[in-house]
Protein backbone atom coordinates (compact mmCIF):
# COMPACT_ATOMS: atom_id res chain seq x y z
CA UNK A 1 0.00 0.00 0.00
CA UNK A 2 1.28 3.48 -0.82
CA UNK A 3 2.39 5.73 2.00
CA UNK A 4 -0.16 8.45 2.79
CA UNK A 5 2.66 10.79 3.80
CA UNK A 6 5.44 10.21 1.29
CA UNK A 7 8.76 11.93 1.79
CA UNK A 8 10.44 13.28 -1.30
CA UNK A 9 13.18 15.83 -1.70
CA UNK A 10 10.65 18.67 -1.97
CA UNK A 11 8.30 17.48 0.84
CA UNK A 12 9.64 16.48 4.24
CA UNK A 13 7.24 16.05 7.16
CA UNK A 14 8.48 17.51 10.43
CA UNK A 15 8.20 15.27 13.46
CA UNK A 16 5.67 16.62 15.91
CA UNK A 17 7.08 17.32 19.34
CA UNK A 18 5.50 15.47 22.21
CA UNK A 19 3.33 17.69 24.40
CA UNK A 20 4.68 18.31 27.88
CA UNK A 21 2.88 16.42 30.64
CA UNK A 22 2.92 17.05 34.35
CA UNK A 23 3.47 14.07 36.64
CA UNK A 24 0.45 13.08 38.68
CA UNK A 25 -1.80 15.85 37.37
CA UNK A 26 -2.81 14.35 34.04
CA UNK A 27 -2.31 17.81 32.52
CA UNK A 28 -1.10 17.95 28.95
CA UNK A 29 -0.09 21.23 27.40
CA UNK A 30 -0.20 21.30 23.64
CA UNK A 31 -0.56 23.74 20.79
CA UNK A 32 -3.65 24.86 18.94
CA UNK A 33 -4.79 27.29 16.29
CA UNK A 34 -5.54 30.92 17.19
CA UNK A 35 -9.23 31.78 17.07
CA UNK A 36 -10.90 35.20 16.98
CA UNK A 37 -14.12 34.79 18.99
CA UNK A 38 -15.45 38.23 17.97
CA UNK A 39 -15.08 37.48 14.25
CA UNK A 40 -16.01 33.81 14.71
CA UNK A 41 -13.11 32.49 12.65
CA UNK A 42 -9.55 31.25 12.87
CA UNK A 43 -6.76 33.83 12.74
CA UNK A 44 -4.79 33.72 9.51
CA UNK A 45 -1.16 34.72 9.00
CA UNK A 46 -0.22 37.19 6.25
CA UNK A 47 0.52 34.17 4.02
CA UNK A 48 -3.08 32.90 4.59
CA UNK A 49 -2.08 29.99 6.81
CA UNK A 50 -3.78 29.38 10.13
CA UNK A 51 -1.77 31.03 12.92
CA UNK A 52 -0.54 28.68 15.65
CA UNK A 53 -1.03 29.38 19.34
CA UNK A 54 1.66 28.39 21.83
CA UNK A 55 0.90 26.21 24.85
CA UNK A 56 -0.26 29.04 27.12
CA UNK A 57 -2.37 30.66 24.38
CA UNK A 58 -3.92 27.28 23.58
CA UNK A 59 -4.92 26.86 27.24
CA UNK A 60 -6.42 30.38 27.36
CA UNK A 61 -8.34 29.68 24.13
CA UNK A 62 -9.63 26.44 25.64
CA UNK A 63 -10.80 28.35 28.73
CA UNK A 64 -12.62 30.99 26.70
CA UNK A 65 -14.27 28.41 24.46
CA UNK A 66 -15.34 26.27 27.43
CA UNK A 67 -17.02 29.27 29.09
CA UNK A 68 -18.74 30.30 25.83
CA UNK A 69 -20.01 26.81 24.93
CA UNK A 70 -23.41 25.91 26.41
CA UNK A 71 -23.24 22.63 28.33
CA UNK A 72 -25.39 19.71 27.10
CA UNK A 73 -26.33 21.43 23.80
CA UNK A 74 -23.83 19.81 21.41
CA UNK A 75 -23.52 16.03 21.32
CA UNK A 76 -19.89 16.22 20.18
CA UNK A 77 -18.82 17.45 23.65
CA UNK A 78 -18.83 15.37 26.82
CA UNK A 79 -21.30 16.24 29.56
CA UNK A 80 -18.38 17.74 31.51
CA UNK A 81 -17.59 20.38 28.86
CA UNK A 82 -19.10 23.84 28.67
CA UNK A 83 -20.91 26.15 31.05
CA UNK A 84 -24.49 26.78 32.07
CA UNK A 85 -24.31 30.58 32.04
CA UNK A 86 -27.30 30.90 29.68
CA UNK A 87 -29.55 29.63 32.46
CA UNK A 88 -28.76 32.73 34.52
CA UNK A 89 -30.38 35.20 32.12
CA UNK A 90 -33.14 37.01 34.00
CA UNK A 91 -32.92 34.85 37.13
CA UNK A 92 -32.58 36.33 40.61
CA UNK A 93 -30.92 39.52 41.72
CA UNK A 94 -27.50 40.77 40.76
CA UNK A 95 -25.77 39.40 43.86
CA UNK A 96 -27.17 35.91 43.18
CA UNK A 97 -26.18 36.06 39.51
CA UNK A 98 -22.63 37.20 40.36
CA UNK A 99 -22.30 34.36 42.86
CA UNK A 100 -23.54 31.85 40.27
CA UNK A 101 -21.19 33.25 37.58
CA UNK A 102 -18.25 32.75 39.99
CA UNK A 103 -19.32 29.18 40.72
CA UNK A 104 -20.15 28.16 37.14
CA UNK A 105 -17.04 29.66 35.55
CA UNK A 106 -14.81 28.14 38.24
CA UNK A 107 -16.40 24.69 37.84
CA UNK A 108 -16.09 24.88 34.06
CA UNK A 109 -12.41 25.83 34.06
CA UNK A 110 -11.25 23.69 36.97
CA UNK A 111 -12.53 20.61 35.11
CA UNK A 112 -9.30 20.87 33.07
CA UNK A 113 -6.19 19.53 34.82
CA UNK A 114 -4.13 22.46 33.47
CA UNK A 115 -6.15 25.03 35.44
CA UNK A 116 -4.94 25.70 38.97
CA UNK A 117 -7.20 28.58 40.05
CA UNK A 118 -9.93 30.99 38.97
CA UNK A 119 -10.26 34.16 41.04
CA UNK A 120 -10.39 37.98 41.17
CA UNK A 121 -13.79 38.33 39.52
CA UNK A 122 -14.88 41.83 38.54
CA UNK A 123 -18.46 42.50 37.41
CA UNK A 124 -19.83 45.36 35.29
CA UNK A 125 -23.58 45.65 34.77
CA UNK A 126 -25.14 47.36 31.74
CA UNK A 127 -28.91 47.01 32.10
CA UNK A 128 -29.62 43.28 32.27
CA UNK A 129 -26.21 42.31 30.83
CA UNK A 130 -23.40 41.37 33.20
CA UNK A 131 -19.87 41.57 31.84
CA UNK A 132 -17.21 39.92 33.96
CA UNK A 133 -13.48 39.38 34.05
CA UNK A 134 -11.50 36.94 36.14
CA UNK A 135 -7.92 35.86 36.58
CA UNK A 136 -7.06 32.32 35.55
CA UNK A 137 -3.85 30.58 36.60
CA UNK A 138 -2.50 27.31 35.24
CA UNK A 139 -0.35 24.74 37.02
CA UNK A 140 2.77 26.42 35.61
CA UNK A 141 1.77 29.61 37.50
CA UNK A 142 1.09 31.42 34.21
CA UNK A 143 -1.78 33.89 34.48
CA UNK A 144 -4.27 35.41 32.06
CA UNK A 145 -7.42 37.51 32.26
CA UNK A 146 -10.60 35.95 30.92
CA UNK A 147 -13.58 38.07 29.87
CA UNK A 148 -17.17 37.01 29.43
CA UNK A 149 -20.76 38.17 29.61
CA UNK A 150 -24.20 36.93 30.55
CA UNK A 151 -27.44 38.38 29.23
Amino acid sequence: MANLFPETEDVVWEDATEPETYEGSGAVFGRSWKFDFDAGEFVMSPTRKMAAADEKEAWVLWCEKAVRTPRYRHLIYSRDYGSELEELIGSGGRAIQESEIRRMVSETLLADARTQSVDQFVFDWEGETCRFTCRITNIRDEEAVLEGSVG
